[in-house]
């Protein structure tokens, strides 16, 4: 795809996507985040308009895209429709399936992938535990051959769409005797499975979005669902955060725009001292600082991006994913801060994007690495 095509496909696809979220998802956030949940029909509607399927093959029900298309669809999403917790589970299977077109069978991947794309089903990933955090070298969960079944013993936590899903692409341990990364495998989970069952958790944002906790008990899942070879799973882990996290950085400068936007649509309504608050030297640097901050985050994430389509994915290309997370998210959280500090007493409020964005931007900081990790990830890539 030519510069020329791919940036008139993004047009086009960006203003899809914006309509979508304006019409379909921004007028409803605020009731759905007091339901803690928001309709299940909005995963067909959004199949309809083919947003599930975006970057999946085509014989799975998807539509190949590049990277560079893919970051300004979400974005987008992020922009117009302000929810962290709508997109959050509407797109939770962009972390679970990707591992199944890497490591599944051909079989596997058309009983799985083709209904979750076509809004049917409702995948998710399952990787951290109540006492492992990101350590994900030292999960407990185990996995353990009887025959043609897996065995399945442990938790999960803080589980993306735990409560509705139909599919969980699972971390566990088939190797006890290996306490490290050599002895993690990847399985899938049907939802339905005898001895699974699940706790909704409470959250200071995402409110729309289901989180829950985990429990395996004797679940026996068929021995095919299993992903790759027994003790492949640590690797394929590691990748896949990268594309996590790199969804990550492009819904925070969408969440950034979002409270850019709100603020500035106050500041030229609101006076004070008989004129608009945009008339106030203060006010107008405080949107200029946002501006900036997003300018130099977007151009950033298109480079990485970019560099993905390239096939340039080293060392170098993963730590400045993980640098790039840390930027975006610190973006967002600057402008967060920033609106609501704009809006006044009225950016404390439940109903307004900056509000929402303010509580919003902690698990966003957190989840896919926390700033802590990702500073440590790319040192060691770059070598200091």
């Amino acid at each position: 795809m030519s510069t020329e095509e791919l940036q008139e496909a993004r047009t086009q696809l960006v203003d899809t996507v914006a309509r979508f979220a304006r019409t379909e998802i921004a007028p409803h956030v605020t009731e759905w985040d007091a339901a803690g949940e928001f309709p299940r029909a909005l995963y067909t509607r959004a199949a309809d308009l083919g947003l599930l399927g975006l970057g999946y093959p085509e014989a799975l029900g998807g539509t190949p895209a590049p990277c560079g298309l893919r970051m300004p669809v979400w974005r987008a999403l992020c922009r117009y429709g302000a929810s962290g917790g709508v997109q959050a589970s509407l797109f939770s299977h962009n972390i679970a399936l990707p591992l199944i077109v890497a490591l599944g069978t051909d079989a596997l991947q058309r009983e799985v992938i083709p209904p979750v794309l076509a809004g049917e089903r409702i995948a998710a990933l399952a990787i951290t535990e109540p006492g492992g955090g990101s350590d994900v070298a030292q999960l407990k969960t185990t996995a353990r051959r009887e025959g043609d079944e897996y065995v399945i013993d442990g938790e999960k936590i803080f589980i993306t769409s735990g409560m509705r899903a139909d599919w969980f692409t699972l971390a566990v341990r088939t190797d006890v005797a290996n306490k490290g990364a050599g002895g993690i495998s990847l399985i899938v989970v049907p939802g339905d499975s005898s001895g699974l069952s699940r706790t909704r958790l409470d959250k200071m944002g995402w409110l729309s979005s289901d989180t829950a906790h985990l429990r395996f008990d004797g679940v026996r899942v068929s021995a095919r669902y299993l992903l790759g070879a027994e003790g492949a799973g640590f690797k394929a882990i590691m990748g896949n955060f990268n594309g996590e996290r790199l969804g990550l950085a492009a819904g925070a400068v969408g969440f950034a725009e979002a409270c850019l936007d709100e603020a500035l649509s106050w500041a030229r309504q609101r006076s004070t001292f008989g004129q608009p608050l945009t008339q106030h030297q203060v006010i107008r640097h405080k949107l200029v600082d946002m501006r900036q901050r997003i300018c130099a985050t977007s151009a950033w994430l298109d480079a990485v991006a970019a560099r993905f389509d390239a096939g340039d994915t080293g060392a170098d290309w993963v730590a400045e994913v993980c640098t790039l997370k840390n930027q975006a998210t610190q973006t967002m959280q600057f402008c967060a801060d920033a609106g609501v500090q704009i809006l006044g007493g009225m950016g404390y409020m439940r109903g307004t994007v900056c509000e929402r964005i303010y509580r919003e931007v902690k698990v966003v900081t957190i989840g896919g690495g926390t700033e802590e990790i990702m500073k440590e990830l790319a040192a060691r890539q770059w070598g200091f």
